[in-house]
């Protein structure tokens, strides 16, 4: 099974309508725009879109509804850390759980690309995204103090992945870490 069919498998749970799949070339205008008008202050270049694609190292996915891509993902590994690039839902299509399938499909991915840890950084001032990164067991690790051009601190986020799988318990039969 390749990383891209592992996350895949984590898109089960999107809702009907939608779809996951590895992110091509060809999407990157329409991914493109979608940065620019989700992060006018932050977007990335297009050209970095290129450049993160083709990386070896690196694992894209576009999401889709009726063939238009209203979100995306990216992760890098290096084993044993992985690291969240990138990951955005469109405005209208917030709410319905979308961010926490592109993060589930990140997770599967890092974890079989052998990753044990996945950081990321989030915007300070992103609650939302902030509590989306908690329930998945993210735990704020370090603050990076005006990192934004607007002059907003990044929170470094990280959480230890769980090999997939029955959650491990404890010797008395408590869940002590479910599966994300």
């Amino acid at each position: 099974m390749t990383a891209h069919e592992a996350a895949g498998a984590a898109a089960s749970s999107l809702p009907e309508g939608y779809a996951l799949r590895p992110m091509q070339p060809a999407d990157l205008d329409e991914v493109y725009a979608l940065e620019t008008a989700l992060f006018p202050e932050d977007a990335w270049p297009r050209h970095m879109f290129d450049e993160e694609l083709a990386h070896p190292t690196r694992q894209y996915w576009a999401l889709t509804r009726e063939q238009e891509i209203v979100g995306y993902a990216g992760m890098m590994c290096i084993p044993p850390v992985a690291d969240v690039q990138t990951i955005a839902v469109a405005t209208g299509h917030e709410g319905k759980g979308l961010g926490s399938a592109l993060l589930r499909a990140l997770h599967e991915a890092a974890r079989h690309a052998r990753g044990t840890e996945i950081l990321l950084e989030v915007r300070s001032d992103n609650h939302r995204a902030q509590q989306l990164y908690r329930r998945f067991g993210y735990e704020h690790i370090h603050t990076r103090p005006g990192y934004y051009g607007d002059g907003h601190d990044a929170l470094i986020m990280r959480c230890e992945l769980v090999p997939a799988g029955p959650p491990q318990r404890s010797a008395d039969g408590r869940t002590i870490h479910g599966n994300r």
